[in-house]
C-alpha cells in the first residue's frame, strides 16, 4: 500500500466524507446499468444517515483510507445471518468498498479488504461473500487476487 495511506475505523466525525465516496459508489454502479441499480435523490444525505445507524453495531466493519487528513476510500461489511432466500449460511458480507481515482493503483483496496475480511473473522464470521457489478472487471480481479471464488451469477430482466 501507498506509505501515504493508512486504514482506520470509521468516526461519526467521517460520516460526510464516507458518504459522499458512497455517492461516487452509487453513480459507478447507476452508470454500468441503469435499469438495475437505482440512484436515489439526495444519495449522500440517504448514505450519512444509514451509516450513522450502523457505525455503532457491533457485527459492522466501517473503515476508511486516508492520506493524510483526507479520506481517500471506504468500506463497509458487516456480519450477516443465514439467508434462506440465497441458501447462504451466516458469514460476513463486504458490502462497498470504494477508493478514489487519484489514490488507486496503490493497493488502498486491498489494504482495505483485508482490513475488513480480518476484521469480519474476528467478529465470528466463517466466510466472506460479497456482490461485484457484472462490468467492473478490475474489482472483480482484485477480489479474485484476495481469494474470493465466484458462486452465483445474477440475472435481472425488466417487465415488459
Amino acid at each position: 500500500m501507498d506509505p501515504a495511506i493508512s486504514v482506520r475505523t470509521c468516526e461519526r466525525a467521517d460520516l460526510p466524507a464516507v458518504a459522499r465516496l458512497a455517492g461516487e459508489l452509487v453513480r459507478m454502479h447507476h452508470a454500468f446499468d441503469a435499469a438495475r441499480f437505482f440512484l436515489p435523490e439526495r444519495v449522500e444525505e440517504g448514505y450519512a444517515w444509514w451509516f450513522g445507524q450502523e457505525l455503532d453495531r457491533a457485527e459492522v466493519v466501517l473503515l476508511v483510507a486516508t492520506r493524510g487528513e483526507t479520506i481517500v476510500g471506504y468500506v463497509y461489511a458487516r456480519l450477516e445471518e443465514r439467508d434462506w432466500n440465497n441458501l447462504l449460511d451466516a458469514c460476513g458480507a463486504l458490502h462497498d468498498i470504494w477508493v478514489e481515482p487519484d489514490a488507486r493503483r496503490g493497493g488502498t483496496a486491498t489494504e482495505l479488504a483485508r482490513a475488513a475480511i480480518a476484521q469480519l473473522q474476528t467478529k465470528g464470521a466463517p466466510r466472506v461473500v460479497l456482490h461485484t457489478a457484472a462490468t467492473n472487471t478490475a474489482a472483480q480481479e482484485l477480489f479474485e487476487r484476495l481469494g474470493f471464488r465466484r458462486t452465483m451469477i445474477e440475472m435481472t430482466r425488466e417487465s415488459a
